[in-house]
């Protein structure tokens, strides 16, 4: 345990560590311990049209496909549970099959589309494309979570007025947090690293989020490890912060949407 403990955590300390080296630090990393710097982080903060453009970037790509992301998996996922509908079955086939697609697969599909409505290089695009990613397995995961709450709660909010939306809304919203919170997480982390379609689909780098800037900073005749590292330990610390915000809820969510399918 010990071993695989370390083994796991070393690349990420790693990382930190040479975040604090000069621009020869990888030759000899030793010299980090008797020389460390802090200029690398000021350095990537200061760049004009830099990490803080990347990171404004990710933040709006990231929580507007979390925001719509759960909004259309809770739906999606109660009205599965709940509800039989002409096509029910294959709706949720559906869900699975596309996520057997690898990303090379659908990377052309999807630009065309983009293109064809105008959405390359904008936010609305890149949203939408992520969208297609996290609702499939998100939708999956809210209806098991939707199974585990009893029928009779929607059944005594119909009794006491309430339209169906009015009982999901109202009733089991509420009861489903801990299942909302591992959906919203799942959704945001999706947004937040990817790198193949923002690489293909963002094409200025007023654009770029900050997976596809981190790429700016290895060129062909020169990588700047100290700021790409430094880059990544910032990119790296807020996803870890969205962590602990939720962490109360990822466990209670996770077994309760395995429990059934």
């Amino acid at each position: 345990m010990m071993t695989a403990s370390a083994l796991a955590i070393f690349p990420v300390l790693w990382v930190v560590y040479m975040s604090f080296g000069d621009a020869d630090a990888w030759a000899n990393p030793g010299d980090i311990l008797r020389n460390p710097v802090t200029s690398n982080y000021g350095d990537v903060l200061a760049q004009e049209n830099g990490f803080t453009t990347w990171l404004s970037n990710s933040l709006i790509v990231a929580l507007c496909t979390t925001l719509i992301g759960v909004l259309i998996s809770a739906s999606a996922g109660y009205a599965i549970s709940r509800m039989r509908f002409p096509g029910h079955r294959p709706l949720m086939w559906t869900f699975l099959v596309t996520q057997m697609f690898p990303v090379a697969i659908l990377i052309v599909p999807l630009y065309n589309i983009l293109s064809s409505l105008q959405l390359l290089n904008t936010y609305a695009g890149l949203i939408l494309t992520y969208c297609t990613i996290s609702v499939p397995f998100c939708a999956w995961m809210m209806k098991g979570y939707f199974d585990t709450i009893p029928p009779e709660i929607d059944e005594a909010g119909r009794i006491d007025g309430l339209s169906p939306f009015g009982a999901f809304w109202r009733l089991i919203v509420p009861l489903a947090k801990p299942g909302l919170a591992v959906t919203a997480f799942y959704t945001f982390l999706t947004a937040w690293g990817e790198v193949a379609y923002a690489t293909q689909f963002m094409t200025t780098p007023d654009h770029y989020t900050l997976a596809v800037g981190l790429q700016t900073y290895v060129g062909q005749f020169k990588a700047e490890w100290g700021a790409m590292t430094a880059a990544s330990v910032m990119i790296s610390g807020f996803a870890a912060t969205v962590f602990f915000l939720v962490q109360r809820h990822l466990v209670s969510g996770l077994t309760a949407g395995a429990s059934k399918s």
